[in-house]
């Protein structure tokens, strides 16, 4: 895979009028590469393969977390994106994953060529799919370098998507509750 992708690399650069040769730029092709396999290695793992085991609770309410970093690639230019997300679910029957393995799935799915609201929605359907929660509301606040360098935008402006999932799609006391920790959770928004 790596040399496939070496070979694009280098026919994309010629392609500009880049001589890889006499700007000293020979190995650049393969450390594209190489860095690509690592920005796109979410394309091959497997969600269900990160919770491990899942800890019984007895907790009732809502469990959030708070500004887990992520990097992805836009699918439309192949340029990063960045930010934050914060998730919050209602576990089923107070069983709950160590929190390290929220980030983990925040990593993977971030780790392909991606559109922030896909990735707001992959997040709460893996959560509902592989730990049968009864709600989510996931948010994530992100930077986007193809609008940044293009100057669509200043460096700092954020786009923000959400998405509601189970209980806390409904309107009521637990989607209140979700909304609420989302302003104490810290977020850049005031």
């Amino acid at each position: 895979m790596k040399e496939t992708i070496s070979k694009g690399v280098a026919q994309m650069l010629t392609g500009l009028g880049i001589d890889l040769e006499s700007m000293g730029m020979e190995k650049t092709p393969n450390r594209v590469a190489s860095l690509y396999q690592d920005l796109f290695k979410g394309i091959h793992q497997d969600t269900a393969a990160i919770w491990g085991d899942f800890f019984e609770t007895g907790h009732e309410g809502l469990v959030a977390i708070h500004k887990l970093p992520f990097y992805s690639m836009c699918e439309h230019h192949l340029v990063p994106f960045w930010g934050t997300v914060d998730i919050i679910f209602e576990p089923l029957d107070g069983r709950v994953p160590g929190f390290s393995k929220l980030g983990a799935l925040v990593e993977i799915l971030s780790r392909r060529p991606q559109l922030q609201e896909r990735l707001t929605q992959q997040l709460g359907e893996t959560l509902e799919r592989d730990l049968q929660v009864k709600g989510a509301f996931i948010r994530i606040q992100a930077e986007h370098f193809c609008m940044v360098m293009r100057g669509e935008v200043p460096l700092g402006t954020k786009v923000t998507t959400t998405a509601a999932f189970g209980t806390l799609a409904k309107e009521g006391l637990m989607r209140s509750e979700a909304l609420s920790m989302l302003q104490e959770g810290g977020a850049d928004a005031k």
